[in-house]
């Protein structure tokens, strides 16, 4: 996008919602709430062309998994021809059934998005629950399983034995590199991070130190839980991830062994949470929520003290970030997909949405957060957007 974003796009259990930021600073819901009622796991501008929204929809009993698109900025919906959907395993006579890979599987949420390279005009891909990866060639239209992941002879291997994590299996943190539209990254919760260099034609796993604190093997090739991983907007050899077990970056000029850079965070807090976003233009700049990840991991504020956690130099020290947001009794979270940077590139602000339906706008890179919405239903995503 050539313009600063002056909104966000959030999804939320109960529908799409569209807030932008007025000249005079204040904020304020645009339009009416999209597909109000039904659960919208991501909601996203494409960044090629503002025009066109995207958003998932359904997931639970009232309406199957589905994708829905505009081609005029939110006016108008129409749900996709072909939504994904794995193969099917059909003999004649017999019933479908599981090969081992996703062939047989259902489709039970459509959970996260990502724009195709800028070259590639109409691409997305789209992540699934159970663990699944999907691609448009027009525009959200239609939409096609990525075979070399979804009928890998070790998908089964590498996606686990079911039920997985407390809200089932999925795939998550698809990433397209700026330099290269064949070159790509998924995430799975729970079995890692996987990379391609040839369009998703063939997959190696990249978890070298990443920890399992809850498997037999500390730190095995693959079956870990990254919650978040994102390829940094102004250093895209640079990968930093949000896992379960902890905050890691690699550089990829220097292999794929990654280090736990969470240690450095205060030990009262820990190094646990959901998401991770990075600065537009300073590569050792990221920003993480900590949540509880203690004993029964109740994923809320550590302690009742929400707070963003910065660092400047890729993590070896990180700053607390609390100034307006409750000092105390704070006990709600943001969800992986729930935080975002928004605003010009040399004056970002960084955004989170949380589970009580608010969200926060830290201006100069977190230094002030203010609420700008409230009572919005159990947020699951924020975007950032170009609102006219």
């Amino acid at each position: 996008m050539q313009q600063p974003t002056n909104g966000l796009l959030v999804g939320t259990r109960k529908g799409g919602f569209a807030l932008k930021r007025s000249s005079d600073g204040t904020w304020r819901q645009v339009g009416d709430p999209i597909r109000l009622g039904v659960q919208v796991n991501d909601f996203q501008q494409d960044p090629r062309r503002p025009e066109v929204w995207l958003h998932t929809a359904g997931g639970d009993f009232h309406l199957g998994p589905t994708v829905f698109r505009s081609t005029d900025a939110g006016g108008t919906w129409a749900e996709a021809s072909k939504p994904p959907a794995f193969d099917q395993v059909t003999e004649e006579g017999a019933e479908p059934r599981h090969d081992g890979t996703s062939r047989g599987l259902t489709v039970q949420r459509s959970f996260w998005f990502a724009p195709g390279h800028a070259s590639e005009s109409d691409t997305w891909y789209v992540a699934t629950t159970p663990q699944g990866l999907f691609r448009s060639e027009d525009g959200g239209d239609t939409w096609s399983g990525v075979d070399g992941f979804n009928h890998h002879p070790q998908y089964r291997t590498w996606t686990g034995e079911p039920p997985g994590p407390p809200d089932g299996p999925f795939l998550h943190s698809v990433l397209v590199d700026p330099r290269d539209a064949s070159h790509l990254f998924v995430s799975m919760s729970a079995g890692g991070t996987f990379e391609s260099h040839d369009a998703g034609k063939s997959w190696a796993p990249i978890n070298a130190g990443v920890r399992v604190d809850f498997g037999p093997e500390p730190y095995p090739e693959f079956g870990q839980d990254p919650h978040c991983v994102i390829q940094h907007p102004a250093d895209p050899d640079l990968l930093y991830q949000q896992n379960h077990c902890g905050i890691y970056r690699v550089d990829l000029r220097e292999g794929r062994q990654w280090s736990r850079i969470g240690d450095n965070m205060p030990k009262e807090i820990g190094d646990i949470g959901f998401g991770i976003v990075g600065h537009p233009t300073r590569p050792g700049t990221v920003w993480v929520l900590p949540m509880d990840g203690t004993r029964t991991w109740p994923r809320t504020a550590p302690g009742g003290r929400l707070a963003m956690y910065r660092t400047d130099d890729g993590g070896q020290s990180w700053t607390r970030q609390d100034s307006g947001l409750p000092a105390c009794g704070s006990w709600i979270g943001a969800k992986r997909q729930a935080l975002a940077v928004i605003g010009a590139p040399d004056a970002p602000e960084v955004c989170f949405g949380a589970t009580c339906g608010e969200v926060w706008v830290g201006r100069d890179g977190g230094e002030r957060f203010e609420c700008v919405a409230r009572h919005l239903p159990e947020i699951y995503s924020l975007a950032p957007a170009v609102l006219a």
